[in-house]
């Protein structure tokens, strides 16, 4: 019987044994690569993977049961957030290429990651770390002013626990189709070519009517969400291939997460999950409340720093805002809360019109790559007419989703 391991042990992702005294020890792609940069010699193919796996899976912290592997991507922007916003409160010109370079690297690294199709914790992190930064930046350099009272910051604590509460519940369960059971999968496997539409992204529709497309046994299977063959009839659904499971009418396939979700909306990097039917709801919820929250959390500090002002006007014109270094970083913080604020406000647009024409992000997509749907509103919305039901309906259905458990039976497909 092995011995348990002591705190600062763990199994590397070689399977053997290892100690955090030895983090830098039998790393041959690091020192290969070091000794090819000092040389001015290119890297060989996926040196740098190898490498950047390695510094992963030793990147870790004592515990009681074994060292705990800490995810790399949360590292960045605990450390390089605070040193770049107090770097722009410097001075006027560093704080405008701070705030204009910020943006641009954190698309530049949504974009690298999404390409790849891999989930990071680099967004998550990055908001919950900006949210606890700027109230501790309010706290410590523009409650002190003594132009903020009491209940105005209980008023603003409050709006910042609503949003964490929303935000934990969007994180949940999104509406994942259970994974059928290996005897379903294999009757899955064993479908007729003629039922099968091929598709250019890997999926297949799959037509099932009445008794002729499907026949009900007695029992339930294990993990598998279906329809009966009298419901079943007419309605359209997908086959997904990866999931070995017939998806009913708009769920949709996450590549990133590798899963089916009922009413699949799209894949949230910024609370590291989907958005589908289960999580809609707090997901809006959560937006709305950060909105409301940074609004009113800009203007208790422009009104603070830059008296005798609207806040929409301190906002581009506060003379005194670099007078002291506390005034230079809070306004460098409300700039950069701004920004965040007008993205955020940005999705939270599209989402209340998808909402209201009752379409998802994923089937704009469609629609758009068919040339299916109408721009409206200026592009801001796609409207499929496929679920349209009108402004008020659409709304009942949306504040409806995941109010009732979804039915489940069991058919054989043929």
């Amino acid at each position: 019987m092995e011995e348990p391991l002591c705190c600062c042990e763990y199994v590397d992702r070689r399977g053997e044994r290892n100690h955090l005294a030895a983090c830098c020890c039998d790393c041959e792609d690091l020192d290969e690569g070091c000794e090819r940069w000092l040389t001015c010699k290119s890297l060989p193919p996926g040196a740098l993977e190898r490498i950047a796996d390695t510094v992963a899976d030793r990147v870790r912290v004592p515990w009681f049961a074994g060292a705990v592997k800490v995810n790399v991507s949360l590292v960045p922007p605990l450390v390089l957030l605070p040193v770049f916003l107090h770097v722009a409160a410097l001075h006027f010109l560093l704080g405008l290429v701070v705030l204009t370079s910020l943006p641009v690297v954190v698309l530049w690294y949504y974009y690298l990651t999404h390409r790849r199709k891999e989930r990071t914790l680099f967004f998550l992190s990055l908001g919950l770390f900006s949210l606890g930064y700027m109230y501790y930046v309010f706290l410590q350099e523009v409650v002190p002013r003594g132009r903020v009272g009491y209940s105005q910051v209980v008023a603003l604590t409050c709006g910042l626990i609503l949003m964490l509460a929303a935000l934990s519940r969007a994180k949940k369960d999104p509406g994942y189709l259970p994974i059928p059971a290996s005897d379903v999968k294999s009757s899955c496997q064993g479908l007729p070519n003629k039922s099968v539409r091929g598709s250019s992204n890997g999926l297949h529709g799959i037509t099932v009517s009445g008794a002729a497309g499907s026949r009900a046994v007695n029992g339930e299977a294990k993990g598998y969400s279906r329809m009966s063959a009298e419901e079943s009839e007419g309605v359209k659904k997908d086959w997904c291939a990866k999931c070995q499971l017939v998806r009913p009418a708009r769920a949709g396939h996450c590549r990133l997460c590798g899963r089916c979700v009922r009413r699949l909306d799209h894949h949230c990097v910024w609370i590291n999950s989907c958005v589908g039917e289960q999580n809609h709801q707090a997901f809006i919820l959560a937006l709305s409340f950060f909105m409301i929250t940074s609004v009113y959390g800009i203007t208790l500090t422009l009104h603070t720093i830059c008296r005798d002002r609207t806040a929409f006007v301190a906002l581009f014109y506060c003379p005194g805002a670099y007078s002291d270094y506390s005034s230079a970083l809070s306004f460098t913080c409300v700039w950069y809360c701004a920004i965040v604020t007008a993205g955020m406000g940005y999705i939270l647009l599209v989402q209340l019109l998808n909402i209201s024409y009752n379409v998802t992000e994923r089937e704009a997509r469609l629609a758009l790559r068919d040339n299916t749907g109408r721009r409206l509103l200026g592009g801001l919305v796609i409207d499929t007419g496929q679920y349209n039901r009108g402004f008020l309906c659409n709304w009942g259905h949306f504040l409806s989703l995941g109010s009732s458990p979804p039915q489940r039976s069991a058919e054989d497909i043929v």
